[in-house]
């Protein structure tokens, strides 16, 4: 079965979110080389739950593409998450435009794609 392009552009958001999160994680493994890290055992958290993170967004990318509900599913939470993230960075004086613009267009992105591709499905569903 082939996926809809609305569920490969889904999926593609999915993707490049798991990639943006794999830089990042990338990122502060170098800060944590260079000994820019407060608390050690605080760092590796971190860059273990951005990898956990990324793993799953790159699984919901897969499943999407798939046309998977689950995969959906998971990757509207994470975007609703993204969507939090992007408006509690407006509370930080002064706004970081280019942060929240970055996390969260991509977020409302994916999230409306998301739902087109879950109510795409199921009207391909009822249909047969």
């Amino acid at each position: 079965m082939r996926a809809p392009g609305i569920a490969l552009a889904a999926a593609a958001v999915l993707a490049v979110e798991a990639v943006a999160l794999v830089v990042f994680a990338l990122i502060e493994m170098a800060g944590l080389g260079a000994g820019d890290a407060a608390s050690l055992p605080t760092a590796i958290a971190l860059i273990v739950l951005t990898l956990i993170g990324a793993a799953a967004l790159a699984a919901f990318a897969l499943g999407t593409r798939a046309g998977r509900s689950w995969a959906r599913s998971g990757g509207i939470v994470f975007q609703v998450l993204a969507i939090a993230l992007a408006l509690a960075s407006l509370t930080v004086q002064p706004i970081l435009w280019t942060f929240t613009l970055g996390v969260g267009l991509p977020a409302v992105l994916g999230f409306v794609l998301l739902i087109a591709s879950a109510r795409r499905e199921g009207e391909r569903r009822g249909a047969e």
